[in-house]
């Protein structure tokens, strides 16, 4: 019998928030730092964080489609009187 260690299954970096998302990342680039074992998991590491880094711009430029949204609307509207 093999003794290999199961990895626990990874979100779908899509269902994850944009805080989740940047500490993943933050995680994947230590790792990534003090060097995988293999090029494989070097190369699943780079992947996973790339679509983290994608994760999080994506949230930020909704964050700031918002603002600007915000700022674009009369003193004291909200979204709804815009409806």
């Amino acid at each position: 019998m093999d003794d290999v260690t199961a990895e626990p299954a990874l979100p779908d970096v899509a269902t994850l928030s944009f805080e989740q998302a940047r500490d993943e990342l933050v995680r994947v680039v230590g790792e990534l730092e003090q060097g995988a074992p293999t090029l494989e998991q070097s190369l699943a590491l780079w992947e996973r964080g790339e679509a983290l880094a994608a994760r999080c711009d994506e949230w930020l430029r909704g964050a700031k489609r918002r603002l600007e949204a915000a700022q674009d609307r009369p003193h004291g509207a909200t979204a709804e009187d815009e409806a």
